[in-house]
């Protein structure tokens, strides 16, 4: 079966937990808006990803807070920062980097620094009709002047909605754009 599905692109991000956020910031977290994961929202809030001499600023915290705190970032990024990171699933911390995150109030160190995992998002009823599960891998075939295809892995939600998530990197070599549609054969 295939079936076609939106193309969602993925920059540099930070997941934090309360607790690290209030090291670094001292007023609430802003929303700046809501992204289509139902519940997950850019903020207002950024800051610097540091490595000794190297940094990237600017990087935007989505929310909500989490149990643990991820950092997420392409290859392009990690060579900037002289870093390798493991491709990991989101929330998959095992051998994640430790990195500098830093603010006008305050610098913290954190472990958890990964190149995320390709993944296409869904919830129960869409596993359920499609007939995948949690951590199942799929094709994404790419029909462009780039066309190719691309393993990936499938995260169910409660509230997922169905999409196709892959990094800045990734897509800029498959010539994807936001919201372009590829298709997802199960």
């Amino acid at each position: 079966m295939e079936i076609p599905i939106r193309v969602r692109i993925s920059n540099r991000h930070v997941h934090l937990t309360k607790e690290v956020y209030e090291k670094l910031f001292d007023k609430e977290i802003e929303i700046k808006n809501d992204l289509s994961q139902t519940g997950e929202f850019a903020a207002f809030n950024t800051l610097t990803i540091k490595n000794s001499e190297k940094e990237i600023p600017n990087v935007r915290i989505v929310g909500p807070f989490r149990p643990y705190n991820q950092i997420e970032i392409s290859k392009r990024d990690a060579r900037i920062l002289g870093l390798n990171p493991p491709v990991r699933r989101s929330g998959d911390l095992k051998d994640s980097l430790e990195i500098t995150l830093k603010t006008e109030k305050a610098t913290v160190k954190v472990k958890g620094l990964i190149l995320a995992n390709r993944h296409i998002h869904m919830n129960e009823i869409d596993a359920l009709k499609l007939g995948v599960r949690d951590k199942d891998m799929l094709q994404v075939i790419i029909n462009n002047e780039r066309s190719g295809i691309l393993d990936a892995e499938v995260k169910v939600t409660p509230k997922g909605v169905l999409e196709f998530h892959i990094d800045t990197d990734e897509a800029n070599a498959f010539l994807l754009e936001d919201y372009d549609e590829v298709t997802l054969k199960i």
